[in-house]
């Protein structure tokens, strides 16, 4: 089996009856989603948050029931992906665009379950994948250029054709060296007057799931 696949189905183990989940965004997310799907039509009764249009176009095909964020005190659980997991748990997210929502969903999620193959686990964030960074368009190249003072090399999604977020935004793929200390270029970009969100995703994974040849592993947070 895929090992996406299978980290996906696993994390979907853990859905119980009546809760309230997020729904993530992106390849591996859409894996869980289907799978939630399947346990719908077999009668669990569950209501799903989206993290994007995209996803809840998906879940609205698999017969998911969604709410709005507003409309639940809490979400009991966030199944997503990642592009990058390192041992402290911390991740970079947002390669497919919904960086965004992404973070605000899991901030308000009491579980937040992050499904990966083990290529996506690295020692130091920023060894594989750039990092994603949504800003405002008016103004977008000098914060550009403020970004990339912080020693990233920034290119804009999509390139001549830009991508644009849910939220109406463009996202910038930030190239760095290592991430040393992502709570610092956490804080540091969020100083950048245009920076609406980046992809790092600080102490809110709260268990990683994660597929490889010999099965599937689960890492909880201590």
């Amino acid at each position: 089996m895929d090992k996406k696949k299978a980290a996906a189905e696993r994390a979907v183990e853990l859905i119980e009856e009546g809760m309230t989940v997020g729904l993530g965004t992106g390849s591996t997310a859409n894996l869980a989603i289907e799978a939630i799907g399947r346990k719908v039509a077999e009668g669990l009764r569950i209501e799903g948050v989206a993290t994007s249009k995209g996803t809840e176009a998906l879940a609205r095909r698999h017969g998911i029931r969604l709410v709005d964020l507003d409309e639940v005190e809490i979400v009991d659980m966030t199944i997503d992906g990642a592009d990058e997991v390192d041992p402290s748990m911390n991740l970079i997210k947002g390669m497919g665009g919904a960086l965004l929502r992404e973070k605000i969903v899991a901030f308000a999620s009491a579980e937040e379950i992050i499904v990966v193959d083990d290529s996506k686990l690295v020692k130091t964030l920023g060894t594989k994948s750039p990092l994603p960074i949504e800003v405002l368009p008016f103004g977008h190249l000098r914060t550009k250029a403020t970004m990339q003072s912080l020693g990233c090399t920034a290119s804009l999604k999509g390139g001549e054709r830009p991508f644009i977020t849910d939220n109406g935004n463009l996202i910038y793929e930030c190239r760095f060296p290592r991430i040393e200390d992502p709570e610092l270029l956490e804080a540091e970009l969020h100083l950048i007057p245009g920076v609406v969100e980046c992809g790092l995703f600080i102490d809110l994974a709260t268990m990683i799931v994660i597929g490889g040849e010999k099965g599937v592993e689960v890492r909880e947070k201590d």
